[in-house]
């Protein structure tokens, strides 16, 4: 038995704008994520500078752990599958420690070419 894709003048017109109508909604969606995301780590680089002042280290495993078990819970309240929530989060936090690694290296080499 062969399939074939249906051509786009086949398409019923009423699925055709529900499909239009869901994608909107998807590409909204997409756009308040990245806006969120981009909140996001507007604070985190600010967390970056406050720990570079400080001499803090980038990451924060314990706070890390606590992050993930909060997240996993919110996505099984969600019904988001949790090992993918974690996912997502462990991506997110690795660009913030590597965000934070480069704020302290700045931090010290801008403190030793003012020393000099």
């Amino acid at each position: 038995m062969t399939t074939s894709n249906p051509t786009p003048g086949d398409v019923d017109p009423a699925v055709r704008e529900e499909l239009a109508r869901l994608r909107a909604s998807i590409d909204n969606i997409d756009a308040a994520v990245v806006h969120m995301l981009a909140e996001r780590f507007k604070c985190t680089q600010q967390v970056g500078h406050l720990k570079a002042r400080h001499q803090l280290p980038p990451a924060d495993p314990a706070r890390e752990s606590r992050q993930i078990a909060r997240l996993r819970t919110l996505a099984e309240n969600a019904k988001l599958d949790p090992a993918f929530a974690e996912k997502f989060l462990g991506f997110i936090i690795a660009e913030v420690i590597r965000h934070h690694e480069s704020i302290a290296e700045d931090t010290i080499n801008g403190a030793a070419s003012t020393a000099k």
